[in-house]
């Protein structure tokens, strides 16, 4: 008579947690285990290179490739510590690595991972570079096209790039005043304010934008890249007016991971080019990049009296102390302080 096996002493993996094929190539196996884990494409492509860098590092001192199974988690700890104090890396960058390395040990290899005492970075932040006014109109004023809308928007929003860019159609809610941040910093979503200068331009580019997807629907195109689970659970919506890129690619491209041809959002680089150049044809004389316009819509809200909580919510910062960092540069800072000099 058959019997039912006794399953009480099997072992199995957590829920959330996936074994990677054990045959497999190191890198396969990351790759397996960080798309189970749904991390974002750069988040995953990032923390495979820190890996890459912190084998070469073992590599240049033992004089071959060592598996980090091999290396075990006690290796980390030279290799941060060269970090902090022979590339002079930031806080957050070396942050980066270790976050990358421990996914690799629990997650990847299951092993625990033990650090040790490594030499930490302790430079404090810097204050960030902020323009006038005056500066940002004048900088805004030196671009053309759709760059100069992307670029109004970073300072009317306060988005950061990569959050502008990942824009779709349903996230503008015209009807509210408001955009929708989807998956920002941290996987969260948040609401940020659509500028009312803003609405008649952005409603003209999107429809400029729906006649090139419609055209694209008769070509036999128009689909593009969905949220992790939702293309699986409606696969008729990757065709979809509200699910398309806000600032599509110009051309089509074919996504092999997905096995179609689309049009992907716009490139970052080429919007920072386009600020960089236009900031060479003014006055400024300050190392201003996209994300200073960010820097520019927080400190501009708090010189105006906005509540420094509601610029927190606005910014997407987890932490008051982090938007605390734009009171330093504002020109009245603390309770409106003057130079006695001035006095």
């Amino acid at each position: 008579m058959y019997q039912q096996p006794h399953l009480a002493n099997t072992t199995r993996p957590p829920l959330d947690k996936l074994l990677p094929n054990p045959k497999g190539k190191l890198k396969d196996q990351f790759h397996e285990v960080a798309r189970f884990k749904h991390l974002s494409s750069r988040t995953e492509t990032t923390y495979w290179e820190w890996v890459v860098r912190y084998l070469k590092f073992h590599k240049e001192r033992a004089g071959e490739w060592r598996h980090p199974r091999d290396l075990g988690s006690r290796a980390v700890t030279p290799f941060l510590t060269w970090l902090a104090t022979e590339r002079d890396v930031s806080i957050s960058t070396q942050n980066q690595a270790l976050n990358a390395l421990l996914f690799l040990h629990r997650e990847v290899l299951s092993l625990p991972m033990v650090a040790g005492d490594f030499v930490r970075v302790r430079r404090a932040p810097g204050v960030p570079t902020v323009l006038t006014r005056e500066e940002v109109r004048e900088l805004l004023g030196a671009m053309s096209g759709t760059h100069q809308l992307m670029a109004r928007l970073l300072y009317g929003t306060g988005m950061r790039l990569l959050e502008l860019f990942r824009l779709r159609v349903k996230d503008l809610d015209f009807a509210r005043g408001q955009i929708i941040v989807r998956a920002g910093k941290g996987a969260k979503d948040r609401v940020t304010m659509l500028p009312e200068s803003l609405r008649e331009l952005l409603q003209k580019h999107l429809a400029g934008v729906r006649l090139q997807h419609n055209h694209d629907l008769k070509e036999g195109y128009g689909q593009v890249a969905m949220p992790p689970g939702l293309g699986r659970k409606y696969p008729k919506a990757s065709r979809e007016w509200m699910w398309q890129w806000a600032f599509p690619s110009g051309n089509l491209s074919t996504n092999s991971a997905l096995g179609f041809t689309g049009r992907h959002h716009l490139a970052e680089n080429g919007l920072q080019r386009a600020v960089k150049e236009a900031l060479q044809r003014t006055t400024i004389n300050k190392a201003a990049t996209c994300h200073t316009l960010r820097h520019s819509f927080a400190t501009h809200l708090l010189e105006g009296g906005t509540d420094i909580r509601q610029v927190q919510d606005l910014l997407g910062h987890k932490n008051v102390a982090t938007t605390q960092i734009y009171t330093h540069v504002m020109q009245k800072p603390g309770l409106g302080v003057r130079s006695p000099l001035d006095t």
